[in-house]
């Protein structure tokens, strides 16, 4: 269906209709992607809005419920990069991970797994919003196939960690979790951001010893953005990869609704410079997590998680489409 010049969508049974309506219209879904199941989709737009793994400011459980609403910001074309992730690959809003143990987080882990083991089994690409970083541990747990991934990690902290107060599931210990069962390559793994104080040195130095290529905050900002996509172009290769974002990788000027801000983070320039760095990457996956709206009533945290998620997008959509060949998902 060819597109008129106007703005206005040609008609209601055009699917992009909603999408390209004013922003403040339609149900606010994921950047305004149609509501679909996952069979329909290409990439699958999942909230998974469980915080249950914090050790400290709760509130990460309502993050894809306000990242739906600022991602009405979004709109089709990246400017930077000139990607139209529709052009690319069937994207749709599949909805939320219900989760029914809200009050026990070894089950709830369980339930999230079972429902990205139907996302993988089904050959969809998920790109998700949490909820806390202990998500991404069942996440990529449920995408396993033969051979551990590789993963681009931005984040303030490793999130390596050992059981914390009785519990090995918490958004302190997803990648060494996911390093211990095999499921992430910590030799084709970089974290990145990395600051903060510490009560103990355990989880940076687990990363470290097994192998994990750590960019901390100081070293990133005496490379440089190019400098650090190098290094992580470098340590993934061409192995399959997942892209996990957690906001206080981001100073908190930018994302203070966050459950552990710690200042002197990555800027939203450099963070946008890094995701669009990582084009041509074999990428499967990614999520963005810790986006804890009660802590800022701007909506701001929120946007940027939008924006990030935005960015992925078009990274997954371009690499989904690069593997499946030249001709796109959709005509236009």
């Amino acid at each position: 269906m060819s597109k008129s010049n106007n703005y206005a969508p040609e008609s209601e049974a055009d699917p992009d209709a909603p999408r390209l309506r004013p922003r403040f219209t339609e149900i606010p879904t994921f950047m305004r992607a149609p509501i679909a199941n996952l069979a329909e989709t290409d990439i699958a737009l999942i909230g998974v809005p469980c915080d249950l793994g914090v050790t400290n400011r709760a509130g990460a459980r309502h993050g894809p419920r306000e990242i739906r609403n600022q991602s009405s910001l979004m709109r089709s074309y990246n400017m930077s990069t000139r990607i139209n992730p529709y052009d690319l690959a069937k994207i749709a809003d599949v909805g939320d991970v219900p989760i029914d143990n809200l009050f026990n987080l070894d089950e709830a882990i369980k339930e999230i797994e079972a429902f990205y083991t139907s996302v993988g089994a089904q050959g969809v690409i998920p790109l998700s919003a949490g909820g806390d970083h202990s998500i991404t541990y069942p996440i990529l747990k449920g995408l396993k196939k033969d051979e551990p991934f590789a993963l681009i990690h931005v984040d303030a902290h490793t999130d390596t960690w050992t059981e914390f107060y009785g519990s090995k599931f918490h958004h302190g210990a997803p990648f060494r979790l996911a390093t211990d069962e095999g499921i992430i390559d910590p030799t084709k793994t970089i974290q990145i951001g990395i600051r903060g104080g510490q009560n103990n040195l355990e989880g940076l130095n687990y990363s470290y010893d097994s192998g994990m290529r750590v960019v901390e905050m100081d070293e990133f900002t005496d490379l440089g953005v190019e400098a650090v996509v190098a290094e992580a172009r470098k340590v993934v290769g061409d192995a399959p990869t997942y892209i996990t974002f957690d906001v206080d990788g981001i100073d908190p000027v930018f994302t203070p609704g966050t459950g552990t801000p710690e200042v002197g983070g990555l800027t939203t320039v450099e963070a946008l410079r890094l995701l669009r760095g990582l084009r041509g990457l074999n990428l499967i996956g990614g999520d963005v997590v810790e986006v804890a709206p009660p802590f800022d009533q701007t909506g701001n945290t929120a946007l940027v998680g939008a924006s990030m998620m935005f960015e992925i997008l078009c990274l997954l959509a371009e690499s989904f489409s690069q593997r499946k060949g030249p001709t796109p998902a959709k005509s236009v």
